[in-house]
C-alpha cells in the first residue's frame, strides 16, 4: 500500500451491514479497510489499536453508541477523521455527533459514489454535513436564545436534582452507565433510573439529545484533568 491510501475502520453492529460497504471498496485501489466493530466499545480499542485514518462510524449502537465512542476516540487519537453512518437526517443526533468532533455523515442506503465521496473529502481535511443539515445547524443555534431562557450557571436545569445533574453531565462527558455506576458508587440499575428521569423532565429521547441539551448549558466539559 502507498502513503496515499485511506485505511479505514467500519463500525455497524449489523453484520450484513458491515459486509456490504466491505464490499464497495474491493475495487477501489486508494482506500483500504484495515478493521471491523460490532459495537462502541469494540471501536474504541479497534481504533486506538489500529489508528486509522477514517472511521465509518454508526450512530445507533447498544450502550455505547457511535457519539460517545466518537467523543473518546478523539480524546485519544484526535486526528482521526469521523463520519457517521446513520438511517435518517436526525438533527439532534447529528449535532451531538457534530460537538462530538464527527466530520461528515453518510446515510444508510447511500449510492457507492456518494460514500466514497465522503470518505475521500473527510480523509482530506474537509468537513462534510450536506447542506440540509448546514441550514438545519444554522437555524438551529439561531434560535436557540429565543426558545430556551437564561439558566444559573451553577445549576443548570433546575427541575433537575443534584445526582440527576452530575449523572447528566457524566453523560455529556461520553461515560456509560457501568463507568458511572463506578464513579458514584451506585448500581449500573440505579444509573439507569437516574437516566430515565433526566429523560423525562428533559423531554429527550435519548442520549444523543441529552448530550446536545448538556454541551448547550456547559456540562460535560473538563472532562480530563
Amino acid at each position: 500500500m502507498t502513503e496515499h491510501v485511506i485505511q479505514l475502520l467500519i463500525v455497524d453492529d449489523h453484520t450484513l451491514f458491515r459486509e456490504g460497504l466491505r464490499a464497495i471498496f474491493l475495487a477501489v485501489n486508494d482506500i483500504e479497510v484495515v478493521g471491523e466493530a460490532a459495537s462502541g466499545e469494540e471501536a474504541v480499542e479497534k481504533a486506538q489499536q489500529l489508528t486509522p485514518h477514517v472511521i465509518l462510524m454508526d450512530i445507533q449502537m447498544g450502550e455505547l453508541n457511535g457519539i460517545e465512542a466518537t467523543a473518546r476516540i478523539l480524546e485519544r487519537l484526535p486526528d482521526t477523521r469521523i463520519i457517521m453512518l446513520t438511517m435518517i437526517e436526525d438533527s439532534e443526533s447529528l449535532f451531538a455527533a457534530m460537538m462530538a468532533g464527527a466530520r461528515g455523515y453518510v446515510l444508510k442506503g447511500a449510492d457507492k459514489s456518494e460514500v466514497l465521496r465522503t470518505i475521500r473529502a473527510v480523509a482530506s481535511g474537509d468537513v462534510l454535513f450536506g447542506a440540509a443539515i448546514a441550514n438545519r445547524v444554522t437555524d438551529y443555534f439561531r434560535n436557540l436564545n429565543r426558545v430556551q431562557s437564561p439558566l444559573p450557571a451553577a445549576a443548570p436545569f433546575p427541575e433537575l436534582s443534584e445526582r440527576e445533574r452530575t449523572i447528566l453531565d457524566q453523560i455529556a462527558r461520553g461515560l456509560n452507565n457501568h463507568e458511572i455506576a463506578v464513579q458514584l458508587n451506585i448500581t449500573v440499575k440505579t444509573v439507569s433510573n437516574h437516566i430515565s428521569n433526566i429523560f423525562s423532565k428533559l423531554q429527550v429521547a435519548d442520549r444523543a439529545q441529552a448530550i446536545v441539551k448538556a454541551r448547550n448549558v456547559g456540562l460535560g466539559k473538563d472532562n480530563r484533568p
